[in-house]
């Protein structure tokens, strides 16, 4: 027989909302859309038909709403996949938690949450102001060692790749994304391998006044595909959710806004209306 989970384990504040995100079951739809920025939560639901709550606490925005008859929320979760986790674990609480008698519930719910972020290409067929749906994503962060993650044969072999060619003291981890999603979602944009760091300098082999590692990550990575399958981007959250969403049995895509390409070193013009450009995609195909 269960036991329930201790108060200390899964935090309900006294108004009955979960620790951070401030939100109580009910009052989050089952599609969700996600952002890094606190700031294009309101960029989001401004196309929304109504919003019909709002709450608000710390780096947790959350807008739930309706775009053409169908529920949905915008939530964002700030940056890195420390953060994500955060997320990921107290949105599935309110799905599949009882928070009366702190047991999961007998039926478990499956959500589609679609990460809307921006990123930089290490490919030069992927300039900026381009849109990029991510196949799969390599974690270089090291959240995955707390957990224990299945992963194909496919993707424990990218993985030990990527810790091969980068001379990592790790091992990475590799999970795919949601195939019903990229393909609904994804469909006729192009699509790679996204390389999740956990750090926006150094880890993406930028340098200001430190000198990263590993500056040629870019090259490495970039010009030597897995099985012709490009290394295609780079950013901070996607491996963390691909990784928490097929532990907790939800479907995950992440669509990137291409801002800048590492390749000839330029950065978009207009990287709000790139944003702006795959807000309205997305939506469209929800």
């Amino acid at each position: 027989m269960l036991s329930p989970i201790p108060e200390s384990e899964l935090i309900i504040n006294p108004d009955g909302s979960i620790y951070h995100l401030r939100l109580k079951p009910g009052q989050v739809a089952d599609t969700i859309i996600t952002v890094g920025d606190p700031n294009r939560v309101a960029k989001v639901s401004s196309h929304f038909d109504r919003i019909d709550l709002q709450v608000s606490h710390r780096e947790f925005v959350t807008h739930t709403g309706w775009y053409k008859n169908k529920r949905v929320s915008v939530i964002s979760t700030g940056m890195g996949t420390d953060n994500v986790e955060i997320f990921m674990t107290e949105l599935d609480a309110l799905f599949n938690v009882d928070f009366n008698s702190r047991l999961p519930n007998s039926s478990q719910k499956k959500l589609n949450i679609v990460r809307i972020g921006t990123s930089g290409s290490m490919q030069s067929t992927l300039p900026e102001g381009s849109i990029l749906a991510s196949s799969k994503a390599v974690g270089l962060d090291t959240l995955m060692a707390f957990y224990s993650i299945p992963q194909t044969d496919i993707e424990q072999q990218i993985a030990d790749e990527v810790q091969l060619r980068l001379g990592l003291p790790f091992k990475p981890y590799c999970v795919s994304g949601s195939e019903a999603l990229l393909k609904k979602i994804g469909k006729d944009l192009p699509s790679g391998i996204t390389v999740t760091c956990p750090g926006f300098f150094g880890p993406q082999g930028r340098e200001v006044r430190l000198k990263p590692r590993i500056p040629e990550i870019f090259d490495l990575l970039g010009k030597h595909p897995f099985q012709n399958e490009a290394f295609t981007n780079f950013e901070m959250e996607t491996a963390g959710y691909y990784a928490m969403g097929k532990m907790l049995g939800h479907e995950v895509l992440s669509m990137n806004a291409i801002v800048a390409n590492r390749i000839s070193g330029k950065f978009s013009a207009d990287p709000s209306g790139v944003v702006d450009k795959l807000i309205v995609s997305v939506l469209e195909k929800l």
